[in-house]
Order: C-alpha cells, then sequence, then structure tokens
C-alpha cells in the first residue's frame, strides 16, 4: 500500500523530532548542586597599654578573611554592625594568641565591661598571659586567632650600638636630603627604632620613626624601613617623609603631635603564610586611628591595606 503524500509528511515530521530529541538528550547535562564556600575570618588586632601597667586595649586592625585583609567594623559603624562584632570578638574570657616578634608569645584575654562607653570606638579591655612588661607606650602588638604557616620564633628587640649608629646616618642623610638644616639635625629624635626578622634568614630589618623640630612651626617625620644589601651594607628600602606645620594638627599644637608619635611600628605578621611577614602600622591621631600594613613585594615595600577606627571628636 502506497502512502499518500500527507502521510509521508507526518512520518518525516515525526523523524525529525524523534532526531532533535535525541540530540537534545544528548546535550543536557544533570543539574550539580551548587557547593557553598564556607568564609572563615580571624580578627587582627593592635594591643596596646599606656603604662605596661595599666589595662591593655585591644583595637581592631583588620579581618583576616579567606587569606585576605578586609575592613573590620569600625567605631563610627551602625549600632548593629557594631554590637555584632562586639558580641563574636569580645565574649568575656575569649583569649587570643599575643604576637610580639612576629609568633605567638602568650595569649590576650578579653575583659568583660562597658562597650558602649564614651570614646570606646570599638575597642575592649584585656589581660595578658603571662605578663608581658613590653607592652608599653609607644612599644605594641598585636592579637590574633589565625595561625601561622609554620612558627618561628619570637624576633624582636632593641638594635645594638653599631647598629643604631648605622640606621642614624642613614637618616641624617635622608633629612638632610630634604633641606633639614644641621642644627635641626643636632637633636634628631625618635620614637622607636626596632630590629626585626620578616624573613627568617637570621639579617635583621629595621624599622624606625625619627622626627626633627625643624622650625617652632614645622616638624620633620620619617617612617622607613632598612634592609641589608648582598654588600653588607644597609639601605632605606621604604620611607614615608612628613612636613607638618601647625595648620596640620587639629590642637594647632605641634607638642600634641610630639606626644602622639608618627606612623609606629606595631608588630610583624604573615597573614598570607608566604613565609615573609608583613608590617603592621599605626598612625594615632585626635579622634581615632589610622592602621596600614606593608609586604614586601619583588624587594619594594608597598602598603596593601588600611583602615580607621573612629574613637570620638576631639
Amino acid at each position: 500500500m502506497k502512502n499518500s503524500p500527507l502521510t509521508k509528511s507526518i512520518l518525516i515530521l515525526a523523524g525529525i523530532c524523534l532526531l532533535f530529541g535525541a540530540v537534545s538528550a544528548q546535550k543536557k547535562q544533570p543539574k550539580q548542586r551548587s557547593k557553598s564556600v564556607a568564609v572563615v575570618r580571624f580578627p587582627i588586632f593592635a594591643v596596646s597599654s599606656d603604662s605596661g601597667k595599666g589595662p591593655i586595649t585591644l583595637e581592631p586592625i583588620a579581618v583576616l578573611e579567606n587569606g585576605s585583609l578586609v575592613a573590620p567594623v569600625q567605631g563610627d559603624s551602625g549600632a548593629t554592625d557594631l554590637k555584632a562584632f562586639q558580641s563574636r570578638y569580645y565574649r568575656a574570657k575569649i583569649n587570643y594568641d599575643l604576637i610580639f616578634g612576629g609568633s605567638p608569645v602568650g595569649k590576650v584575654i578579653v575583659k568583660p565591661g562597658d562597650l558602649s562607653a564614651e570614646c570606646s570606638g570599638n575597642r575592649a579591655e584585656a589581660t595578658l598571659s603571662p605578663p608581658n612588661s613590653g607592652v608599653k607606650g609607644l612599644v605594641m602588638a598585636l592579637a590574633t586567632n589565625a595561625k601561622l604557616a609554620n612558627s618561628q620564633p619570637s624576633y624582636r628587640r632593641r638594635p645594638t650600638t653599631d647598629e643604631r649608629a648605622e640606621i642614624e646616618k642613614l637618616v641624617r642623610a635622608e633629612f638632610t636630603e630634604r633641606d633639614v638644616p644641621d642644627a635641626a639635625l643636632k637633636k634628631l629624635r625618635y620614637q622607636n627604632l626596632t630590629a626585626i626578622d620578616v624573613d627568617h634568614d637570621g639579617e635583621p630589618e629595621f624599622v624606625g620613626s625619627y622626627w626633627t623640630e625643624t622650625a617652632a612651626d614645622r616638624r620633620d617625620l620619617l617612617f622607613f624601613i632598612a634592609e641589608k644589601s648582598a654588600d653588607g651594607t644597609y639601605s632605606l628600602t621604604h620611607k614615608d617623609y612628613s612636613k607638618v606645620t601647625p595648620n596640620d594638627v587639629m590642637s594647632g599644637d605641634l607638642k600634641d603631635l610630639d606626644s602622639l608619635g608618627g606612623k609606629l611600628l606595631i608588630d610583624v605578621f604573615d597573614y598570607d603564610r608566604d613565609g615573609v611577614s608583613e608590617i603592621f602600622t599605626v598612625d594615632r591621631a585626635f579622634e581615632g586611628n589610622n592602621f596600614y600594613v606593608y609586604k614586601r613585594k619583588n624587594g619594594i615595600w608597598e602598603k596593601v591595606f588600611e583602615s580607621y577606627n573612629y574613637h570620638c571628636a576631639y
């Protein structure tokens, strides 16, 4: 029996549909469930004490989030965010590693207290175990519950007499290049000069903060990192230089700047676990603190992070 033209058309159309369906079935992939990636967060705090005998203060610098630094909740953040941060990280008796010289040397234990007090600025009081008399005044430390890739002995010390003399030659040369008169250099002053070892090679790097009273209405400040080169001589491999006048100081009095200090070392910590510690610093101001993190990339120190924690209006 011969098929009619209509029957042939129907059969051809059915064949095309079956072929298309088979191809579609081959191309169609089974749906896969999306896997949620857990976000792991570790706070990094500045640890300080005015006298070394009074209360220890914890202040957030950053939150380490899946290996990267992100800004923490700050003192001027909303009440809901502040409460959430404080209930998570400032619970009474929660403890963190005290990082001094790039390695854990003890514990920082949060004290219960009123975190909503005036000028608290998202800070908490704590105690140190064991007590560390080195943390006082301009000598600070870090606190975190993030772990080091490889634990190394703590390395942080004062420079030797010879080291200080060599570094200060470089500092004086830098001030001279910036047109600071010799008379001012005779009264060269420093906030601190610290030997650290960021790459654990046994050769110290030096972090320093120096200043001079260039004139009655001017201060010249130098923050630097100094390192030894292959020929055995030191050089300033990073430097932040600033000239400050009364107009640059909120109170209008340069003596207040002398007590606040310029940019200061907090400590070092290898947050990205690449074997070279980053340098954490603070620049204290009247209404809060500015925090900076420096990382060595191809022999050059770069600022890779900054944050600010507001305390209260001046």
